[in-house]
Protein backbone atom coordinates (compact mmCIF):
# COMPACT_ATOMS: atom_id res chain seq x y z
CA UNK A 1 0.00 0.00 0.00
CA UNK A 2 2.83 2.33 0.67
CA UNK A 3 4.91 1.35 -2.35
CA UNK A 4 1.45 2.07 -3.98
CA UNK A 5 1.47 5.61 -2.85
CA UNK A 6 4.91 6.43 -3.81
CA UNK A 7 3.96 5.59 -7.01
CA UNK A 8 1.53 8.06 -7.29
CA UNK A 9 3.75 10.19 -5.72
CA UNK A 10 6.37 10.09 -8.42
CA UNK A 11 3.91 10.09 -11.11
CA UNK A 12 2.69 13.21 -10.38
CA UNK A 13 5.94 14.83 -9.41
CA UNK A 14 6.51 14.95 -13.13
CA UNK A 15 2.84 16.35 -14.60
CA UNK A 16 3.94 19.18 -15.87
CA UNK A 17 2.47 22.45 -14.33
CA UNK A 18 0.26 24.78 -16.59
CA UNK A 19 -0.55 28.02 -16.33
CA UNK A 20 -3.81 29.30 -16.49
CA UNK A 21 -4.02 31.63 -19.40
CA UNK A 22 -6.13 34.81 -19.51
CA UNK A 23 -7.70 35.27 -22.86
CA UNK A 24 -6.39 38.32 -24.66
CA UNK A 25 -8.90 40.77 -24.26
CA UNK A 26 -9.95 42.97 -27.61
CA UNK A 27 -7.94 46.23 -28.47
CA UNK A 28 -9.41 49.70 -26.07
CA UNK A 29 -11.40 51.14 -29.10
CA UNK A 30 -15.20 51.46 -30.05
CA UNK A 31 -17.04 51.61 -33.59
CA UNK A 32 -18.26 54.73 -35.08
CA UNK A 33 -19.98 55.53 -38.70
CA UNK A 34 -17.49 56.54 -41.18
CA UNK A 35 -19.96 59.66 -41.65
CA UNK A 36 -21.05 60.56 -38.47
CA UNK A 37 -18.12 60.26 -36.43
CA UNK A 38 -20.46 61.46 -32.94
CA UNK A 39 -22.30 58.04 -33.65
CA UNK A 40 -19.91 55.39 -31.69
CA UNK A 41 -21.13 51.94 -29.98
CA UNK A 42 -19.11 49.39 -28.30
CA UNK A 43 -20.48 46.40 -30.64
CA UNK A 44 -20.51 46.39 -34.32
CA UNK A 45 -23.62 47.58 -36.28
CA UNK A 46 -24.90 49.86 -38.63
CA UNK A 47 -25.62 53.85 -38.18
CA UNK A 48 -29.14 54.61 -37.25
CA UNK A 49 -28.22 58.14 -39.08
CA UNK A 50 -27.54 56.81 -42.38
CA UNK A 51 -27.37 52.73 -42.21
CA UNK A 52 -23.62 52.34 -42.84
CA UNK A 53 -21.63 49.96 -41.29
CA UNK A 54 -19.50 50.97 -38.57
CA UNK A 55 -16.18 50.40 -38.40
CA UNK A 56 -13.80 49.82 -35.15
CA UNK A 57 -11.34 52.21 -34.60
CA UNK A 58 -8.63 52.46 -31.40
CA UNK A 59 -9.13 56.11 -31.09
CA UNK A 60 -10.85 57.96 -28.46
CA UNK A 61 -14.83 58.99 -29.51
CA UNK A 62 -15.10 62.24 -30.42
CA UNK A 63 -17.95 63.64 -28.29
CA UNK A 64 -19.29 66.03 -30.78
CA UNK A 65 -17.50 66.77 -34.92
CA UNK A 66 -16.56 70.25 -34.74
CA UNK A 67 -18.97 72.73 -36.40
CA UNK A 68 -16.00 74.48 -37.66
CA UNK A 69 -12.24 75.02 -38.51
CA UNK A 70 -9.93 77.92 -38.76
CA UNK A 71 -9.91 79.92 -41.72
CA UNK A 72 -8.63 78.88 -44.88
CA UNK A 73 -7.46 80.36 -47.55
CA UNK A 74 -9.06 78.40 -50.77
CA UNK A 75 -8.26 79.24 -54.51
CA UNK A 76 -11.81 78.95 -56.78
CA UNK A 77 -11.34 77.67 -60.01
CA UNK A 78 -13.54 79.23 -62.74
CA UNK A 79 -14.50 75.53 -64.47
CA UNK A 80 -17.36 75.70 -67.20
CA UNK A 81 -19.78 74.09 -65.18
CA UNK A 82 -24.12 73.37 -65.63
CA UNK A 83 -26.52 73.97 -63.54
CA UNK A 84 -29.86 71.95 -62.76
CA UNK A 85 -31.66 74.13 -64.96
CA UNK A 86 -29.10 73.37 -67.98
CA UNK A 87 -27.51 76.92 -67.62
CA UNK A 88 -23.98 76.97 -68.66
CA UNK A 89 -21.88 78.86 -65.71
CA UNK A 90 -18.54 79.45 -64.98
CA UNK A 91 -17.87 78.34 -61.33
CA UNK A 92 -15.79 80.99 -60.26
CA UNK A 93 -17.72 84.04 -62.02
CA UNK A 94 -20.85 82.97 -61.91
CA UNK A 95 -21.31 81.75 -58.91
CA UNK A 96 -18.78 82.99 -56.15
CA UNK A 97 -17.08 86.02 -57.06
CA UNK A 98 -17.96 89.00 -54.49
CA UNK A 99 -20.26 86.72 -52.84
CA UNK A 100 -20.98 84.89 -49.49
CA UNK A 101 -20.98 80.93 -50.28
CA UNK A 102 -21.84 77.94 -48.51
CA UNK A 103 -20.60 74.74 -51.32
CA UNK A 104 -21.54 71.41 -50.01
CA UNK A 105 -20.89 67.96 -52.00
CA UNK A 106 -23.28 65.37 -53.33
CA UNK A 107 -24.85 62.84 -56.06
CA UNK A 108 -28.11 61.69 -56.80
CA UNK A 109 -27.76 57.83 -56.57
CA UNK A 110 -25.98 58.51 -53.04
CA UNK A 111 -28.48 56.26 -50.66
CA UNK A 112 -26.68 57.36 -47.44
CA UNK A 113 -24.65 60.67 -46.56
CA UNK A 114 -26.27 63.02 -49.20
CA UNK A 115 -30.03 63.09 -48.64
CA UNK A 116 -29.29 64.38 -44.98
CA UNK A 117 -26.74 67.06 -46.19
CA UNK A 118 -29.48 68.09 -48.61
CA UNK A 119 -32.19 68.37 -46.09
CA UNK A 120 -29.97 70.42 -43.85
CA UNK A 121 -29.16 72.79 -46.91
CA UNK A 122 -32.75 72.80 -47.20
CA UNK A 123 -33.57 74.18 -43.79
CA UNK A 124 -30.59 77.08 -44.17
CA UNK A 125 -31.59 78.57 -47.03
CA UNK A 126 -34.87 78.89 -45.04
CA UNK A 127 -33.69 80.24 -41.94
CA UNK A 128 -31.33 82.44 -44.33
CA UNK A 129 -34.34 83.81 -46.03
CA UNK A 130 -35.74 84.70 -42.35
CA UNK A 131 -32.87 87.20 -42.08
CA UNK A 132 -33.16 88.27 -45.90
CA UNK A 133 -29.51 86.84 -46.66
CA UNK A 134 -28.37 86.64 -49.90
CA UNK A 135 -26.21 84.21 -49.34
CA UNK A 136 -25.91 81.91 -52.17
CA UNK A 137 -25.83 78.20 -51.71
CA UNK A 138 -23.96 75.65 -54.30
CA UNK A 139 -24.29 71.63 -54.14
CA UNK A 140 -21.45 69.97 -56.57
CA UNK A 141 -22.00 66.82 -57.75
CA UNK A 142 -18.71 64.50 -57.42
CA UNK A 143 -20.88 61.98 -60.03
CA UNK A 144 -21.15 64.23 -62.94
CA UNK A 145 -20.87 61.04 -65.45
CA UNK A 146 -24.51 60.62 -64.18
CA UNK A 147 -26.05 63.38 -62.99
CA UNK A 148 -26.81 65.27 -65.46
CA UNK A 149 -28.44 68.65 -65.42
CA UNK A 150 -32.28 66.94 -65.40
CA UNK A 151 -31.35 64.57 -62.79
CA UNK A 152 -30.23 67.64 -60.04
CA UNK A 153 -33.52 69.94 -61.44
CA UNK A 154 -35.08 66.44 -59.91
CA UNK A 155 -33.47 65.71 -57.62
CA UNK A 156 -33.52 69.94 -56.11
CA UNK A 157 -36.90 69.56 -56.75
CA UNK A 158 -37.59 66.58 -54.01
CA UNK A 159 -35.76 68.90 -51.42
CA UNK A 160 -37.84 71.91 -52.52
CA UNK A 161 -35.06 73.80 -53.25
CA UNK A 162 -35.41 77.95 -53.58
CA UNK A 163 -33.86 80.15 -56.10
CA UNK A 164 -30.30 80.67 -54.91
CA UNK A 165 -28.96 77.53 -54.37
CA UNK A 166 -27.34 76.23 -57.41
CA UNK A 167 -26.79 72.27 -58.12
CA UNK A 168 -23.47 71.91 -60.32
CA UNK A 169 -22.56 69.35 -62.64
CA UNK A 170 -20.15 69.59 -66.11
CA UNK A 171 -17.60 67.52 -67.78
CA UNK A 172 -15.98 64.81 -65.63
CA UNK A 173 -12.59 66.26 -65.67
CA UNK A 174 -13.54 69.86 -65.13
CA UNK A 175 -15.81 68.64 -61.75
CA UNK A 176 -13.11 66.46 -60.68
CA UNK A 177 -10.08 69.39 -61.30
CA UNK A 178 -12.52 71.58 -59.51
CA UNK A 179 -12.88 68.83 -56.65
CA UNK A 180 -9.27 68.42 -56.62
CA UNK A 181 -8.64 72.19 -56.07
CA UNK A 182 -11.31 72.85 -53.03
CA UNK A 183 -9.58 69.85 -51.47
CA UNK A 184 -12.68 67.42 -51.73
CA UNK A 185 -11.53 65.05 -54.45
CA UNK A 186 -12.04 61.10 -53.26
CA UNK A 187 -11.09 58.52 -56.27
CA UNK A 188 -14.79 56.63 -54.91
CA UNK A 189 -17.72 58.52 -54.94
CA UNK A 190 -19.41 56.82 -51.53
CA UNK A 191 -16.41 58.09 -49.66
CA UNK A 192 -16.72 61.92 -50.70
CA UNK A 193 -16.78 64.62 -47.74
CA UNK A 194 -19.65 65.70 -45.60
CA UNK A 195 -17.33 69.10 -45.38
CA UNK A 196 -18.93 72.55 -46.29
CA UNK A 197 -17.22 75.40 -47.39
CA UNK A 198 -18.13 78.85 -46.77
CA UNK A 199 -16.55 82.18 -47.38
CA UNK A 200 -17.22 85.56 -48.51
CA UNK A 201 -15.44 85.94 -51.55
CA UNK A 202 -15.16 89.63 -51.43
CA UNK A 203 -13.42 89.49 -48.19
CA UNK A 204 -11.40 86.78 -48.91
CA UNK A 205 -12.34 85.05 -45.93
CA UNK A 206 -13.15 80.82 -45.88
CA UNK A 207 -13.85 78.28 -43.38
CA UNK A 208 -15.51 74.96 -43.52
CA UNK A 209 -17.93 73.08 -41.69
CA UNK A 210 -19.52 69.67 -40.96
CA UNK A 211 -21.96 69.36 -42.84
CA UNK A 212 -24.74 67.96 -40.74
CA UNK A 213 -24.20 70.27 -37.85
CA UNK A 214 -27.79 71.88 -37.21
CA UNK A 215 -29.09 74.27 -39.53
CA UNK A 216 -28.72 76.99 -37.17
CA UNK A 217 -25.25 75.91 -36.59
CA UNK A 218 -24.28 76.43 -39.68
CA UNK A 219 -26.38 79.93 -40.32
CA UNK A 220 -24.09 81.11 -38.03
CA UNK A 221 -20.75 80.44 -40.02
CA UNK A 222 -22.65 81.78 -43.22
CA UNK A 223 -23.60 85.28 -41.13
CA UNK A 224 -19.99 85.32 -39.50
CA UNK A 225 -18.93 84.86 -43.10
CA UNK A 226 -21.51 87.47 -44.15
CA UNK A 227 -19.92 90.32 -41.28
CA UNK A 228 -16.14 89.98 -42.80
CA UNK A 229 -14.83 92.83 -44.44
Amino acid sequence: MIMKALVILLLFSFVPVVAAQTPKSKAAGHYECPMHPDITSKKPGTCPKCKMKLRFTSEKPKEEEPAETDSTAVRIPDVAVQDQNGKSLNFYTDLVKGKVVAINFIFTTCTTICPPLTATFRRVQQQLAEQKSSAQLISVSVDPAVDTPERLRDFAAKFKADPGWAFVTGNTSDINSLLQQLGVAVTNKNDHTPMILIGNDAAGYWTRAYGLSSPTSLVKLITEASNQK
